[in-house]
């Protein structure tokens, strides 16, 4: 008898999982077409399909939805992304990182979602948070920490592993991806994301790159 409650309380759980799942995929599809101001709760529970009560049921409100959408945006990726490469030396480790990040920040759906977020943050302080939190503090936490190791080992100088890491994905981002990010252009190519981040490589490891050994 115990068993098969246990049974019930998991697949109980696991529908609510998946009911959660189609309801932040619905209400995704519904912000990033109509923005946050211009969704509506009745919109969200028409794209999820389920009752308005059902979409109470899980969320008090559009902005506590927006930010669970944000946060399960980068829960994942997040972690993916910042598995750092062992192979090679401190340039290659962080050159790896720069074209990857900013590849998944130039992604359509990454932009998309970045700029709902700018323009929800006025009214809604909390979201714009959640979206710092979960992607650009997650990154630079995690890069930070890297530099750190690097440091211990002798292969950089970074008197401050925080600040270079904030400094590092500014230098990555620069010139292509704000201008994606406003409008300037509708994409950008793997070369022109290389390029970029080259350059940002290159002015990083003049700044914080360990001084050559005589030989």
């Amino acid at each position: 008898m115990e068993s098969e409650a246990l049974e019930r309380e998991a697949g109980a759980s696991n529908d609510g999982s998946a009911k959660r799942r189609q309801i932040t995929d619905g209400a995704r599809s519904v912000f990033l077409t109509a923005g946050f101001d211009g969704a509506s709760m009745n919109d969200i529970a028409r794209a999820a399909g389920v009752s308005k009560g059902t979409l109470y049921a899980y969320f008090n409100s559009k902005d506590e939805l927006f930010e669970a959408i944000i946060r399960g945006e980068f829960a994942q990726s997040a972690e993916r992304l910042c598995v750092f490469r062992r192979e090679g030396d401190a340039r290659d480790m962080l050159m790896d990182f720069g074209v990857r990040l900013i590849s998944r920040m130039s992604e359509p759906g990454t932009r998309a979602l970045a700029r709902v977020v700018l323009a929800a943050t006025e009214k809604f302080p909390h979201v714009g948070r959640a979206f710092y939190e979960a992607g650009p503090l997650y990154g630079a936490t995690r890069l930070a920490a890297e530099l750190e190791n690097l440091e211990k080992s002798g292969a950089l100088k970074v008197p401050d592993p925080e600040r270079a890491a904030w400094q590092f994905v500014d230098l990555c981002q620069s010139y292509v991806y704000k201008r994606l990010l406003f409008g300037v252009v509708d994409s950008i190519g793997r070369e022109d994301i290389e390029a970029s981040v080259e350059a940002g490589v290159d002015v990083f490891m003049k700044a914080y790159g360990a001084p050559q050994r005589p030989v």
